[in-house]
């Protein structure tokens, strides 16, 4: 993605007016809500309300905040006293899930220096569910350099210093992304507007959004599988075929095997027999991963990630989690531990799937797999036990 330079490109009146525009940042404060809801708010959403009791965690929030520069400070105060107390704290940041329209709003310690459309600091994020077009990412955020643009998520954010100046960035690129707008042309009636906005006028484009965002099954843009014979994401239980699901389920333990080897061979004290074991599970697990999506192209099966998969995955990474912060024979004890649990599950799992497939070609691949994990639970058992008498004698 091409990021372009903000620069001063205000016409001079604006610039004559960057004093009077600075007094106004720090004026500004929440701002009453229309009679009538603009465009793309939400309706139903009862007026906010200042939030003087901040609930348990508002003394932590005061005293983090002393520890903060002025500008971020004084937009911490704003956006509690319009949207209540943020639902994340950190010495460093504060996060409010959404808060009227915005699906998050962040505000950092940290102050970054931004020109457009005059020298101010970038601190406090707004985002919106919105899908940006990737043929329009480059010419939304050669408008503002401050904008981001998540196409997995299906986000759309802009940083600036007040919630008012957010606003304005989002509806522009909203027009910048639709062709209402050119750069060029956003870029001006940016300047334009928190001009008039500083006179004392208050420009719609300022004051709330002006469509509505989406949501984010529409928003969203997972990509597109690119390797061959890899799964498809199918959403619902019991939408793939037999064979799908068990291709699978087959790719997913497979796939968790090698992240487990690999966080193994991240350890620096893994050394010796354990450590060339793991990584004998990464080498091999790995190859029946690409044996596994070629058995699914010759038989014109696509492997499905269902539920039930993704399930499997979600097992397997909790166990995993409780395992990494050990070190030294700490970590190799329980690595053997989790690789048994594994690899007797997974042989478990190919039995039943053994049961259940008619078609010869899966049969024979489930076959040779079950081999190779048994294989691979002998050792993860012998290995458990020499680790034993070391124990022992080092107890003595």
């Amino acid at each position: 993605m091409k990021i372009t330079k903000n620069r001063l490109a205000v016409p001079g009146v604006l610039a004559a007016g960057a004093m009077v525009f600075a007094a106004s940042a720090m004026a500004e404060g929440p701002k009453p809500r229309p009679a009538q809801d603009p465009p793309g708010s939400k309706s139903s959403q009862a007026p906010a309300q200042p939030s003087p009791q901040m609930g348990k965690g508002h003394g932590d929030v005061d005293k983090i905040l002393r520890t903060w520069p002025a500008g971020p400070q004084l937009a911490a105060h704003e956006m509690m006293a319009k949207y209540g107390a943020p639902q994340e704290v950190t010495s460093e940041r504060m996060i409010w899930h959404d808060a009227g329209p915005f699906a998050m709003i962040s505000l950092t310690k940290e102050q970054l220096p931004h020109d457009f459309p005059l020298p101010h600091m970038d601190y406090l994020e707004h985002t919106i569910l919105y899908d940006v077009p990737t043929d329009k990412v480059d010419e939304v955020q050669a408008f503002d350099g401050s904008i981001t643009v998540y196409p997995v998520g299906g986000t759309l954010s802009a940083r600036c210093d007040l919630e008012s100046n957010n606003v304005l960035t989002l509806n522009l690129a909203k027009d910048v992304i639709s062709g209402k707008k050119s750069v060029t042309a956003a870029r001006k009636q940016f300047g334009d507007l928190v001009m008039q906005r500083t006179l004392g006028k208050s420009p719609a484009y300022t004051t709330a959004l002006q469509f509505k965002p989406q949501d984010q099954s529409v928003a969203a843009d997972i990509g597109k599988v690119t390797i061959p014979g890899a799964p498809t994401r199918v959403q619902e239980a019991g939408k793939a075929t037999q064979s799908a699901e068990i291709l699978g389920m087959l790719i997913a333990t497979d796939l968790d095997e090698v992240h487990a080897a690999m966080t193994a061979q991240h350890k620096e004290d893994l050394r010796g027999p354990v450590a060339a074991y793991a990584k004998t599970l990464h080498q091999e697990h790995g190859k029946n991963v690409q044996k596994t999506a070629q058995l699914g192209m010759k038989m014109k099966v696509t492997p499905a990630q269902t539920p039930e998969v993704r399930e499997l995955h979600e097992k397997h990474a909790a166990a995993l989690a409780t395992i990494v912060p050990l070190q030294g024979e700490a970590f190799s004890r329980a690595f053997l531990d989790n690789q048994i649990t594994m690899h007797t599950q997974a042989m478990q799992m190919i039995d039943r799937q053994l049961e259940a497939t008619d078609d010869q070609a899966l049969e024979a691949h489930l076959k040779q797999t079950r081999q190779a994990i048994s294989s691979h639970l002998a050792q993860a058992k012998q290995l458990q036990g020499d680790l034993r008498p070391q124990q022992t004698s080092a107890r003595k």
